[in-house]
């Protein structure tokens, strides 16, 4: 491991090397969302500027092309978040099967609205999420990138109560 990719542990590069294989030689910029999910997952939930830089670096990207990936997908978080980050579908789909019922009963259960974080820092609700590609199983939500599908309040509750 070089220096400048230091900041990715082992398993983060042995992962995103997982990911470059999937694509020609010449196109390993394209595990970019990827390598970016993985850096996200090494530092608690959120992307630093080192981490974006080290996945530049590693896959022979200009930085500032990785900074605009990060800061256009939603599934990337720029600043410190929850231990446990959950995106709620709300998408068309999800929404005439229910997933205002999900979002209404979390925002209670939970005390916070969609954007927050609860106080003692376990869980943070994402605060909208387009299209998670499982509209066949709306409602759904992703709970630290696991997909929960055809989700009714207990479901939600089971999944909640069950995050340390």
């Amino acid at each position: 491991m070089s220096a400048s990719n230091s900041i990715l542990n082992a398993h983060s590069l042995h992962e995103i090397d997982d990911w470059i294989k999937r694509y020609p030689a010449d196109q390993k910029q394209s595990a970019v969302l990827a390598a970016l999910r993985i850096a996200q997952h090494q530092n608690n939930g959120y992307l630093t500027t080192g981490l974006m830089d080290a996945v530049a670096n590693y896959l022979a990207m200009d930085k500032i092309a990785v900074y605009e990936v990060a800061s256009f997908y939603s599934m990337y978080e720029l600043k410190p978040v929850a231990r446990h980050n959950i995106a709620i579908c709300t998408n068309v789909c999800c929404m005439l099967m229910g997933s205002d019922t999900i979002v209404n009963h979390l925002e209670r259960k939970l005390g916070i609205k969609l954007g927050e974080s609860t106080a003692d820092g376990r869980i943070y609700l994402k605060k909208e999420e387009e299209c998670l590609a499982a509209c066949a199983g709306g409602p759904m939500m992703q709970v630290n990138h696991v997909y929960h599908t055809n989700l009714t309040p207990q479901k939600v509750d089971e999944i909640i109560d069950g995050l340390e």
